[in-house]
This record gives structure tokens, C-alpha cells and sequence, in this order.
């Protein structure tokens, strides 16, 4: 099997040679080339023609975000951006590219050798196997029939990760205030989701927040879990749905995790539960969703043909954990018609 050729664009001379060493040093890996700004890197692709770039937000002559803007419909390919916390990581995402990593704040050697390995290369390796949509859809608010009757006591639940950023918005900005509280995993960096949550409560009906132990979990509301060393469970305090957001350990290299969350749902709100489970590399929230479904929640899963990567739901799919597998964008219409019947 031949290597994943890369091609690294990075301003920052240093920097960029680090990336070259460090990422070189795995034999899956082939650095092919390395670019400062994107009229580089532009004639760098048609040249070598790289199965993933590296991408900086931040470059000379033109940013990254336009830069991809204009490269994707003519030049599809992976992109993983490494960005500063920034919410402009969110247009690079929406402009085509598949993940990001949050470049390191450290200046030890060791420490940035550390994240090239355990952080950027296996982003790397995952982008690699993604899907690229070469024509990104135009983002339309689309109106739901609505709930017949009041679903106060009804939860949604969803899980993403790789691809899972665009893909939640696409579901979450179909629903309306009608909708029951809805609880989120999506896998990102700490810091990241209290912006991307901002994000969505800007651009979509319902009242979107990072998740705090207390926030109760109401209709027309989401709460995004918040990246970093802490899991997200479904609770009930006097007969109310609450979140509870605590320190714990990794669980499927993951914190928070979509079992740990689903597996909280499957406990505290059994057959009152409806789990959507997202594109995403690996297995977790597969044996949570399997869990909800068994304590007679309903569940979604996306279908492979809308899929960034088609990991997550497709262990979900194979254990049996998926009720209904959908196209991303019939899931929120699907998502209204299963809570009907609930």
C-alpha cells in the first residue's frame, strides 16, 4: 500500500520544517512538497497532485479560508486546517476542508513533536479516506411540519466528529423552537465548541450554548459539550432534564465521548429518547445508540453517500444500534416524523 502523499502549506519557516521531520518519520507518510502561501501551494497541487494538504488559516498574499473557497471546486482534495483559536477555523470547514487541529500554543520541542504525531498525523490519516464534496450546497433554512401536540418530555441526542461540524448545522438548522432539548457530542478541540455553539445560535432558530453542569435541557434549546477532559451526561433533578459536565477519562480515545453521552440518555430517559449518530472515523456512540435503541429509544443513523467518513455510523449500523438510516439531508424532516410518532 503505497504512502499518503501530503503536501504542507505553512508560512512560518520553523514550523514548517518541524511538520516536514516529524510527519516524515511514519512510513504511511510522503511529504511531497511544502508551500508558504497559496500561489505556492496552488501550483504545488497541479504539479504533484497530493492525496491531503495541510493548511494554515493564517498566510501571506492570501488567506487560507479564501484560498480554499477558490481551490475546492477546481481541485478537490483533503484538506486538514491547523488553526489558532479562532472561529475563522468554522469558514475553512465550511469551505470544504475535512478537520482541523489546533496549532499549539507551546514552544517546547518535545511538546510539538508530541501533537504532530498524536494530533495532526492521525488527522492526516483520517482525511485520507473522506469523501470531498466538490460543490458546496448553498445553506437554505428549510421549514419542518412541526410536533402534533407537546413532546416536553422527549430528548434528542446526537454524535458526530470528522465531517460532524457541517454535518450537525445541516440537521440543527432545520429545527424549530418546537423541538425537544437536544444534547450534542461532536469530537473538537477545547475552546473551539464554545465558538462553534455562538455559531450556530447565530445562524440557526433554536438556542444553541456549551453545555454547563445545571443547564436544564429545554424545548427549542442545545447544548454542545464542551471540548477537552470532560464527558457530558443526561441527569433528571426534580423531574427535569439537566446535564451534568465532569472530568472523567477517555473513553474510544475520545472526551467527551457519544457513548458516554448516549449511554447517560439511555438511563435517564429510556424510550423518551431519539439518538442521531453522524459522520465520524471510528466506533464511538455505536454501542451508546445500541444502548438507547435496547431501553426503547428511536435512532438515526447517516446514510455512507452523505458521509465525510463513513466510520461511526456505519459500526452503529452493523451492531444494530440504527433504526433508520437517512440521507443527511432528510434527517431533520426524519427526525420531526419519528418524534410524531413518539
Amino acid at each position: 500500500m503505497r504512502p499518503i502523499r501530503v503536501l504542507i502549506v505553512e508560512d512560518s519557516m520553523v514550523f514548517r520544517e518541524l511538520l516536514v521531520q516529524n510527519l516524515s518519520k511514519d512510513p504511511a507518510i510522503e511529504v511531497v512538497g511544502v508551500a508558504k502561501d497559496p500561489y505556492e501551494a496552488r501550483d504545488a497541487i497541479i504539479h504533484l497532485k497530493p492525496d491531503v494538504m495541510t493548511l494554515d488559516v493564517e498566510l501571506p498574499r492570501m488567506n487560507g479560508i479564501e484560498f480554499l473557497q477558490k481551490l475546492m471546486p477546481q481541485y478537490p482534495l483533503p484538506v486538514v486546517v491547523i488553526s489558532a483559536l479562532s472561529d475563522k477555523v468554522f469558514d475553512a470547514l465550511n469551505a470544504g476542508a475535512v478537520d482541523f487541529v489546533a496549532k499549539p500554543s507551546v514552544s517546547s520541542r518535545a511538546q510539538l513533536e508530541d501533537f504532530i504525531k498524536n494530533e495532526l498525523l492521525v488527522k492526516i490519516k483520517i482525511a485520507s479516506t473522506a469523501k470531498i464534496s466538490q460543490i458546496k450546497q448553498k445553506t437554505v433554512l428549510n421549514e419542518q411540519p412541526g410536533l402534533t401536540g407537546k413532546k416536553t418530555d422527549l430528548i434528542v441526542a446526537i454524535g458526530a466528529s470528522t465531517g460532524g461540524t457541517e454535518a450537525i448545522f445541516s440537521v440543527v438548522k432545520d429545527f424549530g423552537l418546537d423541538i425537544p432539548g437536544v444534547v450534542i457530542v461532536q469530537h473538537m478541540p477545547p475552546g473551539f465548541t464554545a465558538m462553534y455553539a455562538k455559531r450556530l445560535d447565530d445562524q440557526c432558530r433554536v438556542h444553541v450554548k456549551e453545555a454547563q453542569t445545571g443547564d436544564r435541557v429545554l424545548p427549542g434549546h442545545v447544548l454542545i459539550a464542551p471540548g477537552g477532559d470532560r464527558h457530558m451526561h443526561l441527569v433528571k433533578v426534580n423531574g427535569v432534564y439537566q446535564v451534568e459536565v465532569k472530568p472523567g477519562p477517555r473513553v474510544n480515545g475520545h472526551c467527551p465521548s457519544v457513548d458516554v453521552l448516549f449511554d447517560s440518555v439511555a438511563k435517564t430517559a429510556g424510550s423518551k429518547a431519539l439518538g442521531i449518530i453522524l459522520t465520524g472515523m471510528g466506533g464511538d456512540g455505536a454501542k451508546g445508540l445500541l444502548a438507547m435503541r435496547k431501553a426503547g429509544a428511536r435512532t438515526i443513523g447517516q446514510d455512507e453517500s452523505t458521509c465525510v467518513v463513513y466510520g461511526m455510523p456505519k459500526v452503529a449500523y452493523d451492531i444494530g444500534a440504527v433504526e433508520y438510516q437517512e440521507k443527511l439531508q432528510d434527517i431533520a424532516k426524519k427526525t420531526y416524523a419519528v418524534l410524531n410518532k413518539m
